[in-house]
């Protein structure tokens, strides 16, 4: 009788353990199933403005430039993806895209859809209120919070070499050479901390200059970094909803 007991007990935990173990495996597959499809969601809805806008200025031309290469890149991102946290960083990059797109729109005096989820990093940067100039090695470089033919390069706002870059329209695409690493990323620094000092808290809205960010800060960038899985920046609605 004891050992009838004993057997029971033993085949007990075995099954309980085995159940468990099931257990966590569906909760990950459901996590990276739900990834994936939210990554190709964001993915499709990406594509389906890239493929049907068209620019009709400079600065929705650039910026539809810009959204097709989060396209690419997320599309690339999205081949190679096997894990969550892969998935995750397709949803983020066709994101960024979508916020060139809505820049487009707006440029364009189209409506520009719905909001898009925010970030921790876009949030810390805030965005440009004013019209503002700094000169770096004498070039002048200008931001504004509208578009026209000086300022037609867009940035959607976030972290770039450790810094907050404020959402805005700008005159030359200084911050590329930081994202991508490689020739150009000294320079882009020199902009960067210039912007910082001369741009100020008046004319940056959101917590850019009010999180205590130092300047001087080391950027920690890897040169070496791979462009194609970087970051980038959420709402629903689906391939074509709600635009």
């Amino acid at each position: 009788m004891e050992l009838l007991l004993i057997l029971l007990v033993v085949g007990g935990l075995i099954a309980l353990v085995a159940t468990r173990g099931r257990g966590r495996g569906t909760t990950a597959q459901n996590q990276l199933g739900d990834a994936e499809a939210e990554a190709r969601r964001w993915y499709e809805r990406l594509g389906g403005q890239v493929l049907n806008l068209t620019g009709s200025d400079e600065p929705s031309k650039q910026a539809l430039a810009d959204a097709a290469e989060r396209y690419t890149a997320a599309g690339s991102q999205l081949e190679q993806a096997s894990s969550a946290p892969q998935y995750r960083l397709v949803t983020d990059t066709a994101l960024e895209g979508l916020y060139y797109v809505r820049a487009a729109r707006t440029a364009m005096g189209m409506d520009p859809g719905p909001e898009l989820p925010g970030s921790a990093e876009r949030s810390r940067a805030g965005a440009l209120d004013a019209e503002q100039s700094v000169d770096v090695e004498g070039r002048s470089v200008t931001g504004s919070p509208q578009p026209s033919a000086q300022n037609n390069h867009y940035y959607p706002g976030g972290m770039v070499g450790g810094r907050p870059v404020p959402a805005g329209w700008y005159s030359e695409p200084w911050w590329r050479p930081m994202l991508l690493g490689g020739v150009g990323v000294v320079g882009g620094m020199m902009v960067a901390s210039a912007l910082f000092s001369g741009f100020g808290a008046a004319a940056v809205g959101g917590d850019a200059m009010a999180g205590g960010v130092d300047p001087g800060m080391d950027p920690g960038m890897d040169p070496g970094m791979d462009p194609g899985f970087d970051g980038g920046g959420f709402d629903g609605g689906g391939l074509f909803g709600g635009w």
